[in-house]
């Protein structure tokens, strides 16, 4: 990877970093333990990093709290991982190379936990200090549709529906059009939603954040079967193992990396009619370099 960009993404992680250790606090003491593990014990923070640099790309300063619906991003992004994780979903017990939170805590705890984070999520948008509230409720509104039945949610039940299916190029796109792509593009939406952006100027972003979200995810089933659990902080091979319909079950490990690059190309492509936005599209290219 670039230095520069790593540096970069380095600092704004631990913008993010931070911000996410002020917010987890008050309730049962239990519960705020599950809750902190969960959302800091690392990760690539990659949906805030997306929502606070397209920010940037289309704003001359931070005006609004972007570093609290970043921060909100992150708090759904992990309550989804915990409740995949459960034994009534995908049944792990590796994340980010540590034990899940169910592991740790049990299943009823990691089940509040996953509740608590969703809802952390709108309250810490809503109470942020807004000087135009139709951001904010343009970025809640986002979030709500992405995180919904007909989104992430929707994508948990068709991923588990599928499981065991014959291989279908319409249905693995299906699935991963909401279950991953769908907040990845709400993370681009939201940063340009909070800077203002113009109904066409969304809606092209939501376009790119489709493209970058659909490529996020078939570099992650590809790495599913060529990396081992060390490197992954995961359990490798368990979509193998539980027949999960993934990229690599559809088209092959070839045609998979043939199509996260023409998504990622695409996007930056698209991204290129914005004159600062050659950090997001080196930040769209390393999704792709993860594979190498």
């Amino acid at each position: 990877m670039d230095h520069d960009l790593q540096g970069a993404m380095q600092d704004t992680r631990a913008r993010v970093e931070a911000r996410l250790d002020e917010l987890l606090y008050g309730g049962p003491e239990r519960l705020i333990e599950a809750m902190r593990y969960a959302v800091l014990g690392g990760g690539k923070r990659l949906r805030p990093i997306l929502c606070l640099w397209t920010h940037d790309m289309l704003a001359e300063r931070e005006s609004e709290p972007v570093l609290d619906v970043a921060s909100a991003l992150e708090l759904i992004h992990t309550y989804s991982l915990v409740h995949d994780d459960l034994p009534c979903m995908d049944d792990d017990d590796l994340r980010r190379g540590r034990p899940t939170c169910h592991v740790r805590f049990g299943e009823a705890l990691a089940l509040l936990v996953g509740d608590a984070l969703l809802n952390r999520a709108y309250e810490v948008i809503v109470e942020a200090d807004w000087s135009e509230r139709e951001r904010a409720w343009q970025c809640v509104r986002t979030l709500a549709a992405a995180a919904s039945h007909r989104q992430l949610v929707g994508g948990q039940a068709l991923d588990l529906e599928a499981e065991g299916a014959a291989p279908s190029a319409e249905r693995v796109e299906a699935i991963h059009s909401a279950k991953t792509a769908a907040l990845i593009r709400a993370s681009i939406v939201c940063g340009g939603a909070s800077a203002g952006a113009t109904p066409d100027a969304l809606q092209r972003l939501g376009h790119i954040g489709q493209r970058l979200g659909l490529a996020f995810q078939i570099v992650d089933d590809v790495l599913d079967v060529t990396r081992p659990s060390e490197q992954l902080g995961k359990t490798a091979g368990k979509d193998v193992n539980a027949r999960k319909l993934t990229y690599p079950a559809v088209f092959g490990i070839e045609r998979s990396h043939r199509q996260a690059r023409a998504h990622i190309d695409a996007a930056c492509a698209a991204l290129g009619s914005w004159p600062r936005s050659a950090r997001l599209q080196a930040l769209a290219r390393w999704i792709g370099t993860r594979l190498h």
